[in-house]
């Protein structure tokens, strides 16, 4: 019987027509057993010889993955990035792959305004303070009163200003796809709260690093609900703790489940990157995932 796996670590296959759909037409579906990203050992081994479609988190789906699993035709992402796809190997093994990029779109989008004004009126830092016995209210800043850099405008950085113009902040962006007024350099230096809205890519690893978190102010805000890798974190510490950055908001780490140095920093929210993690956006992300998959899988004629 051929296979799907569901390598995301969660999943409502319950409520999706197009997972019934699959099982009409014979397929097993398989999930994932651990509830958590999974490693490429993790991927080869469950991506058995009989798994020819795959609706796939943010697990790595590289060359020596892709090559291990013999009958593999179709990838379906459930998400935008596809950073986590070797795709150069999809292409020279005739797998097909699909994302589905509208869907996460306005959940991220809620999830970085969410944490800007988390960071602004220090709102996670008193709740922790009440817990521990510590009545103490703490002055924050308006975020009208901020100029908001979005390094990245495609889908989710022009949502993501459309929220902050609501707000009354002053936006300004850089993206190297399209035309602005800003460079990055210029939108580091001038902005109160700097925002990451790009795909990981090895030329973008550590895109901020010591050099260009020197350009911000002493009391700026960086914020990442976009791609672990992007910031160098080690740096990111350095700066929060001597003073030299106001603080961050990270969604996103090279390493997940995240356990580093940067917990100790009061001045730094940071969340399981769960992004797309509204109810809403995630229903309709797996609606398109399983639909995007069955179409892969209607091309190859296995349906």
């Amino acid at each position: 019987m051929p296979k799907i796996l569901i390598s995301t670590s969660s999943f409502n296959v319950e409520n999706n027509k197009h997972i019934e759909t699959l099982k009409n037409n014979g397929f097993e579906i398989l999930l994932n057993p651990y509830g958590r990203r999974l490693t490429e050992a993790e991927v080869i081994q469950l991506l058995q010889d009989d798994v020819v479609g795959i609706i796939a988190g943010v697990e790595p789906l590289t060359r020596y993955v892709l090559t291990a699993a013999k009958n593999l035709k179709v990838i379906s992402r459930c998400g935008i990035g596809m950073n986590s796809v070797d795709i150069e190997a999809t292409q020279e093994l005739n797998i097909s792959v699909f994302n589905t990029p509208d869907a996460p779109s306005v959940a991220v989008a809620e999830l970085t305004l969410g944490i800007i004004l988390n960071l602004l009126r220090k709102i996670a830092e008193v709740d922790h303070n009440i817990r521990a016995g510590n009545w103490k209210a703490l002055m924050g800043n308006l975020l009208a009163a901020q100029t908001v850099g979005i390094i990245g405008y495609g889908r989710i950085g022009k949502k993501v200003a459309q929220l902050l113009h609501a707000f009354g902040a002053k936006v300004i962006v850089y993206d190297k796809q399209e035309p602005s007024n800003y460079s990055m350099d210029e939108v580091l230096t001038q902005a109160d709260i700097v925002t990451l809205h790009i795909p990981y890519e090895t030329s973008s690893h550590h895109l901020i690093n010591a050099e260009k978190l020197a350009l911000m102010k002493s009391d700026a805000i960086l914020i990442n609900t976009s791609r672990g890798g992007l910031i160098d974190e080690a740096a990111l510490f350095s700066a929060i703790k001597s003073g030299n950055l106001g603080g961050a908001g990270l969604d996103s780490f090279e390493e997940e489940p995240y356990k580093g140095e940067l917990i100790s920093l009061p001045q730094i929210v940071l969340t399981a990157h769960m992004g797309s993690y509204a109810k809403e956006a995630r229903m309709l992300m797996e609606q398109e995932a399983a639909q995007n998959l069955v179409k892969g899988l209607q091309d190859k004629g296995l349906i």
